[in-house]
């Protein structure tokens, strides 16, 4: 099994050196015995680290601290499991949404996937058994994988129950946590009745709830140290009105119409560009700033540049947001630091309650979500109806199979 290669520093200069024998920058630095990601920190330089490392030191109590090669422009997996010792069944695979990097606890992600391949996938189901059965788990069971070039890692294995599942519960509609606990009272899991994977013919999405509102000033930005102060779900037969329902659940509903602001680092315009061309065909108004701007005009879209902020042109994008003119901001984060353009944008996006989207991908999400509100509306149906619609598929596929 591929893991991405680390090791412990107990000093600066030793982080230093795990940092150029693992392949250098960028490198994630992870105290030891922390929660939520305390103080984890995805570091891009030799002087980053010498900046960052003293804190690191406080947060793990004298124990060492983590350095481990960070994988770049990553798809990370959840997976849930329940083992008797015997037999493995997955409760459940979680495709997240925003970047490897974002901690699994603020990052939205989706039941089942939606991008991964079925050798990936077949790949997770093989390697999680493999996991449970090596380390004798008896009951639930977390792994965090990332994908990266088609190729499966190993980040984390959590023999014990994660936060995922509760959603994972919801969406499959079965009580694992009452599960795990008969079956480390010493049932099996087949005098259980669970033996095979539930794979749901919805489609769920969980998304973080974040407490920003309440901490005027707070940088949204998401990274390896957890920010969310809890989950909510959203459910529907297709990923955009799901999607759109944990935006709207979470207090963070997308707007379906009126302008929205685009700034992106380089590596994201690209994307940036066929998210802005959906937004465009379905009516927003486009603004952006300068470099993301000109990729925009190059597309053949029509948009208004705004001036940088410490130009000190008018009307800029504070001007803009202020008078009410912005309804959403995309802006994935080209430098750091309270003083910046973008870290004011942000501040203010927050004040006025603008949703701001600080990633790549949940903005493409975010894109189809606006979509699909559009194009089908919003409706509502009982749980127990997704289930009920499952099990008649499943069974008249089933039937279909024999004849």
């Amino acid at each position: 099994m591929r893991q991405p290669p680390g090791a412990a520093a107990q000093s600066l200069d030793e982080a230093r050196r795990i940092a150029a024998q693992i392949g250098g920058y960028p490198v994630l630095m992870r105290p030891s015995y922390v929660l939520g990601g305390r103080a984890m920190l995805i570091v891009h330089s030799e002087q980053e680290l010498e900046r960052t490392f003293a804190d690191a030191i406080e947060a793990s109590e004298a124990h060492p601290v983590l350095i481990d090669r960070f994988l770049t422009d990553a798809t990370e997996v959840d997976v849930d499991c329940i083992a008797d010792g015997e037999r493995v069944v997955i409760g459940g695979i979680m495709e997240h949404i925003e970047e490897a990097g974002v901690h699994s606890g603020d990052s939205a992600c989706t039941l089942p996937p939606r991008h991964l391949s079925a050798a990936i996938i077949n790949e997770i189901r093989a390697t999680t058994e493999r996991l449970a059965l090596a380390l004798d788990v008896r009951g639930l069971m977390n792994v965090q994988y990332a994908v990266k070039d088609n190729l499966l890692w190993v980040l984390e294995v959590n023999p014990r129950a994660s936060r995922t599942v509760p959603f994972v519960c919801k969406v499959i509609g079965r009580p694992l946590a009452k599960y795990a606990a008969m079956v480390m009272a010493g049932k099996t899991l087949a005098e259980i009745g669970f033996t095979e994977e539930i794979i749901p013919r919805h489609v769920a999405v969980k998304e973080a709830v974040m407490p920003f509102h309440r901490f005027p000033g707070c940088d949204v930005l998401l990274g390896p140290e957890m920010k969310s102060t809890g989950e909510v779900m959203g459910i529907d037969m297709d990923f955009g009105r799901a999607y759109a329902k944990a935006q709207i659940a979470a207090d963070n509903a997308l707007p379906t119409s009126g302008a929205v602001f685009i700034s992106v680092n380089q590596n994201d315009r690209a994307n940036a560009v066929k998210i802005a061309a959906k937004l465009e065909t379905v009516g927003f108004a486009l603004y952006a700033s300068e470099g993301t701007g000109g990729c925009f005009q190059e597309a053949g879209l029509s948009v208004e540049i705004l001036p940088k902020i410490q130009s000190g042109q008018r009307p800029n994008i504070l001007d803009k947001i202020a008078n009410g003119e912005v309804h959403l901001i995309i802006n994935t984060p080209t430098r750091r630091g309270a003083d910046t353009d973008e870290a004011r944008i942000r501040r203010e996006a927050v004040r006025h309650k603008i949703p701001i989207i600080t990633t790549i991908t949940a903005a493409a999400a975010a894109a189809e979500g606006i979509y699909a509100q559009l194009k089908t509306g919003l409706g509502v149906r009982a749980l127990q109806d997704y289930y009920a619609a499952g099990k008649h598929e499943a069974e008249v596929a089933s039937r279909e199979s024999a004849d």
